[in-house]
This record gives structure tokens, C-alpha cells and sequence, in this order.
């Protein structure tokens, strides 16, 4: 049992660094604060340097008077508190995107820090939970690789605190440099896999988090110069694939996955343009690609409630793995064959974006599963979808049990209505904007 550290002892461990972690931030602020109260009493005493303010301007979450502060320092913004943290881990920490920007702008070391326990900028973006913080880090260079004194990654910090989208981002990054690289000549090639303007949607598109297939549909539906060549795009993506399964010990065999998973889906979209071409007598409508595409997976099996179409497509992905000897392969796949296994999709979500200590009650969008949707079906007010797009996609399936629920004997007029204001004004809106 020598070297083997108990999961509970390992636990409390983090929690008791997290404690103080938080004890320490706030004395450093309360500090400052004092500090500079003492100093700005005192009229012989000339303005407090930068390093003793901007720590109290990040805490008051005040960009106005950060933005005061480096306008007035023209040296290096890596400053330290009493505890070893930066202006820019601090700045991660409070979550404040804007601020973080500004400091990376001025030549902010990502990397920098004496800390106590060794946190890095990107251990402090993703406890803030902040997903938007930690992209702009690893654009700069933050190494996701780097552990704590525990021994533990941001994203395993970040899982830790139950910031799972956080834990997504990071574990889905990728430097646009990687995709660049195939909108170059390589060797004897007369012209390059993937032209160069094809480079940003891609890379946006691979950095997507939420991996249901009619999230990635419409994203395409997003990008349209990608469906347009998708045979370039899907012959990228298989390379990158091969690419991450030939790293030697760096190999990743769940990016390789995600890569392969990507380029089935746009392999489907684009047979499917192909197959429905609109000829000019027909209507065009009949011929969304994305429609058609989403009927076909959110169509219910016979029990009325599960998805059998989207299971058997998306077990046929991984089925198609070229890697089949590499231990995500077989995982998924003992899972998909189990006694009892859950959806596919969920399977792969899980293999993708990592596994969730505990399920959280977050709403999804019946049609795309983006968590937190914005909208609700305004006639039933039991279903949630990010917009009109994915209300009307999933409409065929919904307007049964909307029309059930619908039929409900209205309250009577004794009864005591609840008006939600913001929804009535967002229906109103909804109505203007026709």
C-alpha cells in the first residue's frame, strides 16, 4: 500500500487547500484595501504603485479604475502579492474575462507564479468556473499539463469544484496552430489538404464542448464553407486523428476519437446534401439538410421515448474506429454492450468530455442538449430549447404531448395566477419580431 494515497484522505487534502486558498485571496484584497485607505490619508504620500492597487481594483471587480492603473504603469504586469500569486491569477480567479484579456494584452506571464501550492493561472481560471477565462489562457500559452502540490491538473481541479464545462474546454483545446499546419505544403504537394480560409471554422468547430449531433448540424449549417468542402475537412480530421494515435507516449486516444466522431458527422451531413440536392421546381424547404438530418435521430423509438435511430447511428461511429486496439475503444464498447447500457450518446459525451462525479440538475435543450437554454415552449412551458431553430426541428416530436398538455382544464377564475414578467416580455418580443 506504500505510495498509494486513500481517495478520502487525497480529498480532503484539496479541500483544506481550497480553504485556504480562498482564506489567502481574501486577506491579500483586505489588505490592499487597507493599505491604500492609510495611504491616500496621507498627503505627503504620493500615489501607492500599481502592484498595491490592482489587486484591490481585481477584487472590487472595478475595470474602470484597472484600466487607470496599467494606463499609468508603463513596466511588466507580472506582479506578485504576499502569497506568490500574480495580477493575473487573481484576475482568473475572480472569473473576470475582460481583466485577464487586458493583462495577456501586456505581456502577462501565463505560465508565472510562485504560489504556495503551485497553482498555475489556468488552476485558478478553472475554479472560478469561467470557460471564456480559460480558453483565452491556453490560447497564451497556458500549459493544461501543469499539477498543483497535490499533483492535480486544472481540469481535475476544475471536476473537483464541479465546473464541468470547464473541465470540457480544456480537455477539448486546441492551439489553431494544429489545424494551420494542413493549410500548408507539405513535402511534394502541389497544393495544401485544407485552404487557409477553412483554418478558423475549423478550429472553431473542433473546439465545440457540446458533441450531440444536431449541435454539430447546426453548427455546420453555422460554417456552410465547411459543408461545402467537406471532403478537405473530413480528410483533416482523419489525419489529425491518425496523428494523435502516432505520438508515441503522448498519445491521445480520446482526441483521436472526438477527431473521427467529428468527421462521421459531417461525413453523414454531406451525403445526405448530396442525396438532396433542391431542384428548381421543388420546394426548398423540403430539403434542409439539417432538418432532415435531425428527424432522422430525434425520431422516437416505439416506446415513444427513446432515441433507437440516434443509438444505432451512433454505436455504428464507434463501431468504425480504425484504432480498435487502444483501451477508449474497448471501454466504450464493453459499455455499449453491457446488460443494462446507457445511450449511446451519453457513452461518447462521457468519453469525450469526462465523466461527471455527480449529476447535476441543469436543463438541456430537447433538441440539441445545450445546457441552460434560453427559451421555453411557450404553449406548454414543460420543454426548453436554446431558440426558434431548435423548437421548430423538434417540433414533430413535441407537438403531441404540447397539445396533451395543452388540453389541461384551464385554472379557474378563483384561481391565483403567477405571471412571469420576463417570459411574457420575451413572448412579446417573440410576437414583434414576428
Amino acid at each position: 500500500m506504500h505510495g498509494i494515497v486513500p481517495l478520502k484522505l487525497e480529498e480532503n487534502a484539496i479541500d483544506v487547500q481550497l480553504g485556504r486558498l480562498s482564506n489567502s485571496v481574501q486577506v491579500v484584497f483586505s489588505n490592499n484595501y487597507n493599505a491604500k485607505k492609510t495611504k491616500m490619508s496621507d498627503k505627503n504620500e504620493g500615489n501607492p504603485p500599481a502592484e498595491k492597487t490592482i489587486f484591490d481594483a481585481i477584487a472590487q471587480g472595478d475595470l474602470t479604475e484597472f484600466k487607470n492603473i496599467l494606463a499609468k504603469h508603463k513596466g511588466g504586469v507580472d506582479f506578485f502579492d504576499e502569497n506568490g500569486m500574480t495580477a493575473l491569477q487573481h484576475a482568473a480567479y475572480k472569473g473576470n474575462k475582460d481583466m485577464v484579456q487586458l493583462l495577456l494584452d501586456r505581456g502577462a506571464d501565463v505560465n508565472s507564479g510562485k504560489h504556495e501550492y503551485n497553482y498555475t493561472s489556468l488552476h485558478f481560471g478553472a475554479l472560478s468556473g469561467s470557460s471564456d477565462v480559460c480558453k483565452l489562457l491556453l490560447d497564451a500559452g497556458a500549459k493544461s499539463t501543469a499539477t498543483n502540490s497535490v499533483g492535480r491538473s486544472a481540469a481535475q481541479m476544475a471536476a473537483f469544484v464541479g465546473n464541468h464545462h470547464t473541465v470540457a474546454t480544456i480537455n477539448n483545446y486546441l492551439p489553431r496552430s494544429e489545424i494551420a499546419y494542413y493549410s500548408t505544403l507539405q513535402g511534394q504537394q502541389t497544393e495544401p489538404y485544407l485552404p487557409a480560409f477553412l483554418v478558423e471554422p475549423l478550429h472553431k468547430f473542433v473546439l465545440g464542448v457540446n458533441i450531440h449531433p444536431v449541435r454539430l448540424a447546426l453548427n455546420l449549417q453555422h460554417s456552410p464553407a465547411l459543408l461545402e468542402h467537406a471532403d478537405k475537412v473530413i480528410k483533416v480530421l482523419e489525419l489529425m486523428c491518425k496523428k494523435e494515435m502516432t505520438r508515441g507516449s503522448e498519445t491521445n486516444e480520446v482526441m483521436a476519437f472526438k477527431y473521427h466522431y467529428l468527421a462521421y458527422i459531417v461525413r453523414e451531413i454531406s451525403n445526405i446534401r448530396d442525396k438532396q440536392k433542391p431542384a428548381a421546381d421543388k420546394d426548398e424547404k423540403k430539403h434542409d439538410i439539417v432538418e432532415i438530418f435531425s428527424k432522422k435521430l430525434l425520431k422516437p423509438g416505439k416506446d415513444g421515448v427513446s432515441l433507437d435511430l440516434m443509438d444505432t447511428f451512433l454505436k455504428d461511429c464507434v463501431r468504425e474506429f480504425p484504432f480498435r486496439e487502444c483501451t477508449t475503444f474497448h471501454q466504450m464498447v464493453t459499455s455499449l454492450t453491457s446488460k443494462d447500457p446507457p445511450p449511446a450518446l451519453s457513452i461518447i459525451n462521457c468519453t469525450i468530455n469526462g465523466q461527471r462525479g455527480f449529476v447535476d440538475v441543469i436543463p438541456y435543450c430537447s433538441t440539441c442538449g445545450e445546457e441552460k437554454p434560453a427559451k421555453k415552449c411557450s404553449k406548454c412551458k414543460s420543454v426548453q430549447y436554446c431558440d426558434r431553430e431548435c423548437q421548430r426541428l423538434h417540433w414533430f416530436v413535441h407537438k403531441k404531448a404540447c397539445n396533451r398538455e395543452s388540453s389541461v382544464p384551464a385554472p379557474t377564475s378563483n384561481t391565483k395566477v403567477n405571471i412571469d414578467a420576463n417570459e411574457l416580455s420575451s413572448e412579446l418580443q417573440n410576437l414583434i419580431a414576428g
